[in-house]
């Protein structure tokens, strides 16, 4: 198990945390109460930065567990450390406007895509190799 690794998924579980209490706080703002999921667009955009952060954890997370164990741990959590930064970048900027948040969401999806794809690739590596 890499200390690295498991840094950078404590780091994404904070950072979810933090985005989730952001909804909280947006409600009482806002005035939007449970169950309610729409309202302000102030209040919605707080919750599409946490729906869309979760969707992107599905795949990341385990991403960057399979790429760190068949690739490299290091690198992985480097490539975890760039999804996280895009991450606060898409959270940052769909708070403003939801036309900021493209940077950011291009910054996570390619690094997502980048764990994904090595994970692959050391996978099927290791399966043809003795």
């Amino acid at each position: 198990m890499s200390p690295w690794t498991s840094l950078i998924t404590a780091l994404t579980l904070l950072l979810y945390s933090v985005i989730t209490i952001n909804v909280g706080r947006a409600r009482a703002k806002y005035k939007v109460l449970p169950p309610q999921m729409t309202g302000d667009a102030d209040f919605e955009r707080v919750l599409r930065v946490q729906q869309n952060t979760l969707e992107q954890m599905v795949v990341f997370v385990p991403a960057l567990w399979l790429f760190s164990f068949y690739i490299n741990p290091l690198w992985g959590a480097v490539i975890g450390a760039i999804w996280l930064v895009g991450r606060v970048a898409y959270a940052w900027g769909y708070y403003q406007a939801a036309e900021k948040r493209a940077i950011g969401f291009g910054i996570s999806s390619i690094s997502g895509i980048v764990l994904l794809l090595g994970s692959l690739v050391g996978i099927i590596l290791s399966l043809v190799q003795p």
